[in-house]
């Protein structure tokens, strides 16, 4: 039976063809979800994706945090449902207090678009564990609003509970305290990054690279071996 993986669409989505492409490259079925839905058709797993969800107006992922998939969304993710948030879909699951902390905008001001050499930290969650721990990936990168800031006793209890998933190298983009572009929940089940794994799944387009590749096939196995 196939994995069913639904990705969300908000008005002001970007990368939701994209994401379902990379689901498709995979193995598994994606399954286009609205947020008006107010159930999540039965998919196995789902994934936020970038883009400005509603002008990113307030802040970033603040009124998408209240469309009506994301009830569902938040109670199944809280019993193990696996999500994943990319850029605005991380900037909504914080909002959504599925994940710690929050995001600013970069530190510079200015948006930016760039192949980012990440550092796999975590290779141990529902999204991530087709990487090993301590492995440099290049992903694209592209935000405005990508600096995750959160308070001391935060970091220091993602440190120290390995829940940073992964982190800046090389250069710190747009400020992130501790060079964090991604983190999880204690769990394992739902994770944030900013970088774009959708965009480095064939050789041919964004990086040049497959380095994002293993986000999707590490859920596939996940929910086979379930």
């Amino acid at each position: 039976m196939t994995a069913r993986i639904g990705v969300v669409t908000f008005p002001g989505s970007l990368d939701d063809r994209d994401t379902q492409r990379a689901i498709r490259l995979a193995g598994a079925e994606p399954v286009a979800l609205w947020h008006k839905d107010k159930d999540l058709k039965q998919v196995d797993a789902v994934v936020l994706c970038g883009g400005f969800s509603y002008g990113d107006y307030l802040r970033a992922g603040a009124i998408a945090r209240f469309s009506p998939v994301m009830e569902p969304l938040i109670e199944q993710a809280k019993t193990g449902l696996p999500v994943l948030g990319i850029c605005n879909g991380f900037q909504i699951l914080t909002e959504a207090h599925l994940l710690p902390g929050t995001m600013l905008r970069n530190n510079h001001l200015h948006f930016i678009c760039r192949d980012q050499k990440l550092r796999v930290e975590n290779a141990e969650t529902a999204w991530t564990s087709d990487y090993t721990a301590g492995q440099e990936i290049h992903i694209p990168l592209k935000n405005i609003d990508g600096q995750y800031v959160a308070d001391q006793h935060t970091l220091d209890t993602l440190e120290s509970e390995g829940r940073v998933a992964f982190r800046y190298l090389d250069v710190n983009p747009n400020g992130s305290n501790n060079d964090i572009a991604g983190v999880t929940n204690e769990a394992g089940n739902v994770v944030g990054l900013m970088p774009h794994p959708e965009h480095a799944v064939e050789p041919l387009i964004g990086t040049g690279r497959t380095d994002g590749l293993p986000f999707f096939t590490s859920i596939l196995k996940k929910l086979v071996n379930a």
